[in-house]
């Protein structure tokens, strides 16, 4: 299975594409609709590759090194690389206790609303 996925990937190069049929593999059940990949699937069979290897080994820049035979400043260049073609969610920060009563004292945000946040 997966040679058919590095199929798939080498043959639309570079360009986006969309499923449009997923089946369960132990069933005949079958989904039909447009489904958008997974930003780490968009990544080159190579990328991936990488990607994997670095969550196994922990992060470790070091020990990725190793296993790809390569300098710290290229893992570094190729983290960066990758890190460019995916986008990250920015999840925002409970707002402090401060904040949130700046806000009431400015009257952005009700008493109500104020006392939700600082639970």
């Amino acid at each position: 299975m997966p040679q058919n996925w590095q199929k798939l990937t080498d043959l639309a190069g570079n360009r986006d594409f969309l499923v449009e049929r997923v089946r369960l593999e132990d069933s005949d059940i079958a989904i039909e609709g447009s489904f958008e990949l997974p930003p780490l699937a968009k990544l080159s069979m190579e990328d991936q590759i990488f990607v994997t290897a670095f969550i196994q080994s922990d992060g470790s820049i070091k020990e990725t090194e190793r296993l790809f035979g390569v300098s710290y400043p290229t893992i570094k260049s190729r983290l960066k690389r990758i890190a460019e073609q995916l986008e990250f969610v920015q999840l925002d920060a409970a707002p402090s206790r401060s904040d949130i009563l700046n806000r009431l004292e400015k009257g952005e945000i009700s008493v109500e609303e104020a006392l939700e946040m600082l639970k």
